[in-house]
C-alpha cells in the first residue's frame, strides 16, 4: 500500500475495484469485513461518503451497493476534475508563450541576470561534438514546451536517423544515407591527391560556388526535429529514440517519475544526465470512472531535405542577453556555439521584415516530415464535417486534400469561417507548433461527439464519437552531411558496432592491454568502429576549433592501424558544429534554428520591438516619440527611410450582399522593395469592413507605376464581393 499512498488517484481506483469485487462476492461476513476495510481506505484518502447514512452501509446488501455507487460517483468527479486541471495548466502555458525550447541546465551565474544560462549558455541548447561517433549528434538536456506540455529531456546525443520509408511500424527508423565521395576525389591515384581535391570541394561549399565544384550533389541539408506525443501508459518504460551514449535510467515509468521528483526536491542531478521529467495525465475515463493514463514521451529524428539550403538563407538571431554575457559582437556570436539562426521564410538571400499570412519556407520543409506513421502515412482530417486541404491547389487549380499524417501548421477548408477566411493555422495562438495525425495504437487519442447534417433533413443530425490521434513537433537544427562520413582514403577496416565482438577488437591490444589511439604499434587503434570513427587524414583539418567539456572527439588526430599494420594519422569523421578545413577555413555544419518558447509571449514581443528600435535607430526613427539624444542634433531628415509605408484602397464592391464598401490596404517599405526590386508579389490583409476582410496577393506593375491584386482570398483576379484588381492610393 505504500505506493498507493503516494498517488491518491490510484487509491480511488483501488477503492472502486475493491467495491466491485465486494459486491460480486457472496457471504455476509466477508462483505461486511471487506466493506469496512474499503471505508477505512477511503477515510485515509480523505474522501468522505456522500452522506452520514453511508456509515451504516454494512447493514444490508442494498446499502453496500449504494456505497459502491457513491464511490463510483466520487471517482468520476475526481477524475473529471483532474482532467480539467490538466487542461487548465496546458491552456495557461499555451497562452503565455509558444512551443519551443525553454531552458538548459544552469552552467553560469553572475552579477547581472543575463549572466546566467537561458536556452543558450556556452552553446545553444547545449550542443557539442561527438565527431568520434559515426552518427551521433551531440545535444545535452533541455526543457521544452510542445502544445502546452512542458517537459525536460535527458541528455540527448541523438542519432542521424530518419523514420522508416516503407514501414509503418511504431518507432521504426533507418539510417540516413551518407553522401557519396565525389568521383573526382575517389579516382585520384594517391591519398595526398585525394586530400588536395577534397579540400577544393570544401572550398566550393564554403564559398557556395557551384562553378568551382557542384557541391550540392555531395553536401546535403537535413532537418532534425523534436517530436512529442501522449502515449498510452504501460508499466514498462519505452525508449522512444536511440542514443549511443544515453538512455532513460529507470526500471519503469513510476521509477522515472520518482527520480525526477527527487532530483527536483534535492537539487541533485544524475551524473550521466539520464533522468528526464516526462509528465503523466488522465486522458479519459472508462465508463466514466476508471482512469486511462497517458504518458508523455519525445524523440529526436532527422529528415533528408529534397533541396539544398544556401548559407545565405540563414541569419543570426540577436540573442542580446547572450551577447552581453560574453561581450560578443554579432560577428563573434555568429561564429560561436551560442549562435541561433533564423531560416528565411521566403527561401531567398534578401531579408525583409514583414508579416506572414501563409506558409513559409520552413512550412515547406516540415511538411516533408511524417508523424508516427512514418513516410507511408496517408491520413485525412475531416472532423466537424470539413475536410482539410493544402494551401496549394493542383495544376488545374483544384483543392488537394491535406495528408494530415505529415507535420504542418497551415491548411484550409471549403467553407469560410467566422473570420471570413478559409485558411487556418493549427492551435489558437501557438505560432511554432507543427502537428501530424497518426493511427498508431500506442498513441493516446481523444474522441469527441461529431454530428453531421443529414442531406434529406437539415434539422436532423447524424452523431457519433470520432477519435483522432495527434503528435507535435518543432524544428531543432539544419545539419549538413558531407563526404567525410563516407570517405576512407586509407581503406581502414571498419568493424561496425563498437559493442559487437568484432567492434571490440578495435581497443584490444597485446597481452590483454587496451589501445588508446596513440601513434605507436601497440597503442594505435586496430581498425575503426562506430564509436571510434576515425577515417579522415589529419591533413584535411587546420585546427579542430573550440572545445566544450562535453566533447568526446580526440584532437590532433589518433593512430589507426591499416590493413597492412601500418599506423595512419587520422581525425574523426563524424558530425561537428564547425569544420575548420585547411585552405577553406571555418564552415558551420550545424545550424540551430529551434524556436524559443518565450518568444510567443506578449512581453517578449514588446521587448523584441524595443530592441529593434534601439539597435536600428535610423531605420525606425519615424516610430520614436522623441528623437534620441545622439540624433537630435543632426538633421533628422538624413535618417528618414528612403521608402515609406503607403496606404491603398480597394474599389467599391459591386455584389449585394454584402453591399457597397471598400477596404484599406497597407504596404510596408519592405513590401514595396520586394515588389519593385525583386519583381515578386506579396501577401497582405485588408481592413475589416462589412463584417469581413480579404487576403490579397499584390504585385507592382511598372508600366503604370501602380499596384494590382493578382489573387483575392486565393482566387485569381478580383474578390468574391466585386472589388476589382485595382488598388487606389489614398489622399494621405
Amino acid at each position: 500500500m505504500k505506493n498507493f499512498k503516494s498517488t491518491p488517484l490510484v487509491l480511488v481506483v483501488f477503492l472502486l475495484i475493491s467495491g466491485d469485487i465486494l459486491e460480486a462476492q457472496g457471504g455476509r461476513k466477508n462483505q461486511e469485513r471487506r466493506l469496512q476495510k474499503l471505508m477505512r481506505l477511503q477515510a485515509s484518502l480523505g474522501v468522505p461518503l456522500a452522506n452520514d447514512a453511508a456509515n451504516d452501509a454494512v447493514g444490508s446488501d442494498g446499502d453496500a451497493s449504494k456505497v459502491i455507487r457513491q464511490l463510483q460517483s466520487t471517482v468520476a468527479a475526481l477524475g473529471r476534475q483532474l482532467i480539467m486541471q490538466q487542461l487548465f495548466v496546458e491552456e495557461r502555458i499555451r497562452s503565455e508563450g509558444s512551443s519551443g525550447i525553454k531552458q538548459i541546465r544552469l552552467q553560469t551565474d553572475g552579477t547581472r541576470p543575463y549572466h546566467s544560462t537561458t536556452y543558450t549558455g556556452n552553446s545553444a541548447v547545449s550542443i557539442h561534438n561527438h565527431a568520434n561517433y559515426d552518427r551521433t549528434i551531440g545535444m545535452g538536456e533541455f526543457a521544452a514546451v510542445l502544445n502546452g506540455v512542458e517537459f525536460r529531456t535527458r541528455h540527448n546525443d541523438y542519432k542521424f536517423v530518419m523514420p522508416c520509408r516503407r514501414s509503418k511500424d511504431f518507432h521504426c527508423t533507418e539510417d540516413i544515407p551518407f553522401p557519396d565521395v565525389p568521383p573526382e576525389v575517389r579516382n585520384k591515384a594517391t591519398v595526398q591527391e585525394q586530400i588536395a581535391e577534397m579540400k577544393e570541394w570544401f572550398k566550393a561549399w564554403k564559398n557556395q560556388d557551384k562553378s568551382h565544384r557542384d557541391y550540392t550533389k555531395y553536401f546535403k541539408a537535413n532537418l532534425c526535429y523534436l517530436e512529442g506525443a501522449w502515449m498510452k501508459s504501460s508499466a514498462s518504460l519505452e525508449e522512444s529514440f536511440d542514443s549511443d551514449r544515453h538512455f532513460l535510467d529507470a526500471t519503469d515509468w513510476f521509477d522515472l517519475h520518482e527520480k525526477a521528483r527527487f532530483s527536483a526536491y534535492s537539487g541533485r542531478k544524475d551524473n550521466l544526465e539520464n533522468f528526464a521529467y516526462l509528465p503523466v495525465t488522465i486522458s479519459g475515463l472508462i465508463n466514466g470512472t476508471i482512469p486511462e493514463l497517458a504518458q508523455w514521451n519525445y524523440r529526436i529524428l532527422c529528415h533528408p531535405l529534397k533541396k539544398d539550403i544556401p548559407f545565405s538563407h540563414f541569419r543570426t538571431v540577436d540573442d542580446l542577453h547572450s551577447r552581453m554575457a560574453y561581450k560578443s559582437s554579432m560577428a563573434l556570436q555568429t561564429g560561436s556555439r551560442r549562435a541561433r539562426f533564423q531560416l528565411n521564410p521566403d527561401n531567398r538571400e534578401y531579408w525583409s521584415e514583414e508579416k506572414a499570412y501563409q506558409r513559409s519556407f520552413l512550412d515547406e520543409l516540415m511538411e516533408q516530415i511524417p508523424g508516427k506513421d512514418n513516410y507511408p502515412a496517408n491520413i485525412t482530417d475531416d472532423i466537424f464535417g470539413y475536410t482539410a486541404f493544402t494551401l496549394d491547389p493542383d495544376e488545374d487549380g483544384n483543392d488537394r486534400v491535406l495528408n494530415a499524417g505529415y507535420y504542418h501548421r497551415w491548411f484550409k477548408v471549403a467553407k469560410k469561417g467566422a473570420n471570413g477566411l478559409t485558411q487556418m493555422h493549427r492551435s489558437y495562438s501557438d505560432q511554432n507548433i507543427f502537428m501530424a495525425m497518426t493511427s498508431q495504437e500506442k498513441v493516446a487519442g481523444l474522441s469527441i461527439k461529431d454530428c453531421k447534417l443529414r442531406k434529406k433533413n437539415n434539422r436532423v443530425k447524424d452523431c457519433g464519437r470520432v477519435e483522432q490521434k495527434w503528435t507535435y513537433a518543432i524544428p531543432l537544427e539544419i545539419v549538413y552531411s558531407t563526404p567525410l562520413s563516407s570517405w576512407n582514403p586509407y581503406n581502414l577496416h571498419f568493424k561496425g558496432d563498437a559493442k559487437s565482438d568484432l567492434g571490440k577488437t578495435v581497443r584490444e591490444g597485446p597481452n590483454g592491454s587496451y589501445r588508446n589511439g596513440k601513434k605507436e604499434a601497440n597503442l594505435a587503434f586496430d581498425g575503426t568502429n562506430n564509436a571510434f570513427y576515425y577515417h579522415t587524414p589529419v591533413e584535411m583539418f587546420y585546427t579542430n576549433g573550440d572545445r566544450d567539456a562535453a566533447d568526446t572527439v580526440r584532437y590532433r588526430g589518433v593512430g589507426v592501424l591499416d590493413r597492412q599494420g601500418e599506423i595512419k594519422s587520422v581525425d574523426a569523421s563524424g558530425f561537428r558544429i564547425e569544420l575548420n578545413i585547411d585552405g577553406a577555413g571555418e564552415i558551420r555544419q550545424r545550424w540551430p534554428i529551434m524556436p524559443v518558447s518565450v518568444e510567443g509571449s506578449t512581453i517578449m514581443k514588446e521587448i523584441e520591438a524595443l530592441k529593434d528600435m534601439v539597435m536600428e535607430q535610423r531605420k525606425y526613427i519615424s516610430l520614436y516619440r522623441e528623437l534620441p539624444i545622439a540624433l537630435a542634433s543632426d538633421n533628422a531628415t538624413d535618417y528618414a527611410p528612403t521608402l515609406r509605408d503607403i496606404e491603398l484602397e480597394t474599389t467599391v464592391a459591386t455584389e449585394d450582399p454584402p453591399g457597397p464598401h471598400t477596404h484599406m490596404v497597407r504596404l510596408t517599405a519592405d513590401h514595396i522593395k520586394i515588389m519593385k526590386e525583386d519583381g515578386r508579389a506579396v501577401t497582405v490583409m485588408t481592413s475589416t469592413d462589412f463584417g469581413h476582410f480579404h487576403q490579397l496577393r499584390v504585385r507592382y506593375v511598372k508600366r503604370c507605376d501602380c499596384f494590382r491584386i493578382s489573387k483575392c482570398d486565393n482566387q485569381r483576379g478580383g474578390c468574391w464581393d466585386g472589388h476589382s484588381v485595382e488598388l487606389i492610393p489614398t489622399a494621405g
